[in-house]
């Protein structure tokens, strides 16, 4: 018996005519990108992207009930473009991953074809234009005429693409600003990592006062020639409490005393201070065979000199600890007097308007008497529909688990 095979572009298409189409589909959203010099596709904002969604989706489904038994349309919807579209944003995506993204020479290979910015590229974009249009159409097949058991197939399809949808594009109206504040002042000013140009809030923060918690202070070998620090790769950083020791190429150290706050005393003895104008000391005793010493070191200040330890060429230094955790208190108020005193502290976000404000840094420099604050503050209208598609993600992989669950029941 005789094997016929099918011929290219004969009904019903399948993988064969699905892959083609991707790939011309990428090579013509490249073949864009290069006569447009790699400027690649700059989507709109509200309301405009949100017309264009809406539109978009009453074609998609309006096609799908209006020719469903259209060959091409059936198709188009089908699993072998689906699977093909997937991969080809997968591919992508991995270009995005492994190519820098950023600026590059404007005459350069990267940015006439659009792979430094690949994900507003428009082979991306064609792609995922795609892709939506051939998930619209299989899930405008499951919704008419509308079945319960249909009900985990809608929930996950429709809700991945209402993410994916919104997420894309609601790109545009993502706002990512960084406001720099110095205390008793405020600012309405925000700026971008990329540019130094300005961008103005609808409303301000007011910076009262910035405070900065410290783990305890270090206690390391410093070389003044190399500018190095000198620690053994087996030793454990040691931080600095009472009765703490540490060793150095023949140095035994001792923590006699420390105290986290003071200020130089009458002949060299530090006495406890204020937290906000103290430093840490700490009285060492050092021995080097049968010889000893003991001597006050401190981390120093912006105001302050740090005192050390010499040994020789060396010397011994305290350094202040890392970071602990650091906060800004602001008040945050718009143009019609509405206003909010909060706390910003790193990972916990404070709510205002339909702003998102984050504590981001401060002046490295200064430490913990840093008078300048980072504010990061972020809106994403969007956010709420793609965490609605991620919900309804979730209700439908429930949902899959629970049916399973129970065929399993009823088998046994």
């Amino acid at each position: 018996m005789a094997v016929v095979r099918r011929r290219w572009f004969q009904t019903p298409w399948e993988f064969k005519e699905s892959v083609l189409f991707t790939a011309a589909a990428v090579v013509a959203g490249f073949l864009i990108e290069l006569a447009t010099s790699g400027s690649g596709l700059a989507l709109p904002r509200l309301p405009v992207n949100a017309i264009a969604l809406s539109l978009f989706a009453t074609l998609v489904l309006s096609i799908g009930l209006g020719f469903r038994n259209t060959p091409v349309v059936e198709w188009f919807g089908g699993i072998p473009l689906g699977l093909s579209l997937i991969f080809a944003i997968a591919l992508l995506s991995l270009i995005g991953g492994i190519v820098p993204q950023g600026a590059v020479s404007s005459g350069s290979l990267a940015a006439q074809s659009g792979i430094n910015h690949i994900f507003s590229s428009w082979p991306f974009a064609l792609t995922i234009i795609l892709f939506l249009a051939n998930l619209g159409l299989s899930l405008s097949w499951k919704l008419v005429p509308f079945k319960m058991k249909n009900i985990q197939f809608i929930l996950f399809h429709a809700g991945f693409w209402i993410a994916l949808s919104c997420g894309i594009f609601g790109s545009s109206d993502l706002q990512r600003l960084i406001v720099p504040i110095e205390e008793g002042k405020a600012s309405n000013l925000g700026y971008t990592m990329e540019s130094d140009t300005p961008q103005h809030l609808p409303f301000s923060v007011f910076l009262h006062d910035f405070s900065l918690e410290e783990y305890p202070p270090q206690l390391l070998l410093y070389d003044p020639h190399s500018d190095k620090l000198l620690m053994n790769k087996s030793q454990a950083i040691i931080e600095v409490r009472k009765g703490a020791t540490a060793s150095w190429m023949g140095l035994e150290v001792l923590v006699l005393d420390y105290i986290p706050f003071a200020l130089p005393g009458q002949k060299g003895i530090p006495q406890p201070a204020d937290r906000s104008t103290g430093i840490p000391y700490a009285k060492i005793r050092i021995s080097a065979g049968s010889v000893q010493r003991e001597t006050w070191i401190s981390t120093g200040s912006p105001v302050l000199k740090p005192d050390a330890a010499a040994l020789g060429n060396l010397f011994l230094i305290l350094v202040p600890g890392t970071p602990k955790s650091f906060r800004s208190a602001v008040t945050v108020q718009d143009n019609q007097s509405h206003e909010v005193m909060a706390n910003l502290e790193v990972n916990k976000p404070v709510t205002f308007m339909d702003w998102k404000l984050y504590q981001m840094g401060y002046d490295e420099k200064a430490g913990r008497w840093s008078k300048l604050s980072l504010v990061e503050v972020i809106r994403d209208p969007w956010l709420p529909a793609v965490y609605l598609g991620f919900f309804m993600i979730m209700a439908g992989n429930i949902l899959f688990f629970w049916n399973g669950i129970k065929r399993t029941e009823s088998a046994s």
